[in-house]
């Protein structure tokens, strides 16, 4: 009996077992799914249920956390979240303990930024000895970005005003969509095959991550770590971060900014500081992502035997509380703002201002485009014009008779090209160029 005695759990000791289980079975797990049933806690907590089409599993994120998130997700929203699988032990509810949380798009954005960026850089495709310094006398410039963005008119203005010697040589490329890519590598590969410029600069305006992701993919890293040319990478604004800032040999926070770098008259010394500068950042911003990634892994060792888990399970039981305290009050408050939203939407919904707005942008697009046509066509018409007369007065008769020439008609009014058709007595009209003279025949 007492053998046996030994297997039998209490369901405290069962709970703590089967949490101690989920939280070192599967370690940290990347879940994407649904938000429903979210709820914010007095406390700052989030708890909410993540789902898919046949399944669901209970979510918290602890205030810490929620608040690098950099967002609200809302009901209905498809997030990716990071976390690790734990149990409630008071109730004995299965849940998921959410450490990070990004919408769907950028958090697979990112990760496979971070993938393609561990990638390249074991590859050693960001290494300082590939990087190529910048030439010290620079004389012609390529630029590699879209010919109608405003990141182009922005360099050129800043070369114009800084440095007017500059010579600058275009090569326009697609930034953003399907085939940018290709298209800024293909650009990368026939600058270089040209050789006609001292470097390049890469770059585009400002957008979202999926805006600038084609300075994010593979095929643009190797063209510029394959490139002959020194090239300045000058993505988006300052606080973006693409794959090509780590891959090329300068990285500038704006196109602004490389058109500033490349058109100062530094003296040698200067340049070396520079460079040297640079280097420093990127070694120091690469020791301090290993330490970043040493002190996780230290952290993860250092959760399974911290008193945190416990504290999180008294805060869980304090915001149940907490939640069944104010549900009643929350009902009817819930009741009114749910249909105060719902007439809100529709009216949102049905709102012509954006459709005015649209339509208005068209129109003023359409008339300028109409004023440039009747512009052109009236500059060609004229031109036409003038041909015509050009060759018209070529052929006149009246050119004939302003060289000294003269039109001799008879009595009847008809012209006279042989003399022996004249009798003496005859009266003739001579026709000149200024005026008529009457005549007789002798």
């Amino acid at each position: 009996m007492n053998s046996q005695n030994k297997n039998i759990y209490s369901v405290s000791s069962l709970n703590r077992a089967a949490k101690s289980l989920l939280e070192t079975g599967l370690g940290v797990i990347w879940l994407s799914g649904e938000i429903s049933n979210l709820t914010v806690a007095v406390s700052g907590h989030w708890y909410f249920t993540l789902k898919d089409h046949s399944a669901q599993v209970r979510c918290a994120m602890f205030k810490g956390n929620n608040r690098r998130a950099g967002f609200t997700p809302k009901h209905g929203q498809q997030v990716l979240v990071r976390g690790k699988l734990s149990l409630y032990e008071a109730r004995g509810d299965y849940q998921l303990i959410v450490e990070s949380m990004a919408p769907e798009g950028d958090g697979l954005l990112k990760q496979q930024f971070e993938a393609l960026k561990c990638q390249l850089a074991a590859e050693g495709l960001f290494s300082e000895s590939n990087k190529k310094p910048l030439p010290q006398i620079i004389k012609r410039i390529g630029i590699i970005t879209s010919s109608t963005g405003a990141a182009l008119h922005d360099i050129l203005s800043i070369l114009k005003r800084r440095d007017p010697r500059l010579q600058v040589i275009i090569y326009p490329s697609q930034v953003q969509g399907a085939g940018s890519a290709q298209s800024v590598a293909a650009q990368i590969q026939l600058a270089n095959a040209r050789n006609e410029c001292d470097l390049l600069i890469i770059g585009r305006g400002g957008g979202s991550l999926e805006d600038l992701w084609c300075f994010n993919e593979a095929v643009v890293a190797y063209a510029i770590f394959n490139s002959q040319l020194p090239i300045i990478s000058a993505v988006g604004h300052e606080i973006d971060v693409t794959i090509s800032d780590f891959v090329a040999d300068l990285r500038a926070a704006t196109p602004s900014a490389a058109a500033e770098l490349v058109s100062q008259n530094k003296v040698f010394v200067e340049t070396q500081l520079q460079t040297l500068l640079n280097r420093l950042k990127q070694a120091m911003s690469a020791r301090l992502q290993l330490k970043s990634h040493q002190h996780a892994l230290l952290k993860e060792k250092l959760l399974k035997q911290d008193p945190k888990h416990k504290l999180q399970q008294q805060s869980l039981q304090l915001d149940e509380l907490s939640l069944r305290l104010s549900h009643a009050m929350k009902q009817t408050l819930s009741r009114q703002t749910q249909k105060q939203q719902q007439l809100q939407s529709k009216l949102s919904h049905f709102s012509p201002e954006q459709s005015i707005h649209l339509e208005l942008q068209k129109q003023s697009q359409l008339k300028a485009r109409l004023q440039t046509a009747m512009l052109n066509k009236l500059k060609q018409s004229e031109m036409d014009l003038q041909s015509n007369i050009a060759q018209l007065n070529t052929v006149s008769p009246l050119a004939t008779l302003a060289r000294g020439y003269a039109i001799v008609k008879d009595q009847k009014g008809k012209v006279t090209t042989d003399a022996s058709t004249l009798a003496a007595g005859d009266k003739i009209t001579v026709r000149l160029d200024k005026g008529e003279i009457k005549a007789q025949v002798l």
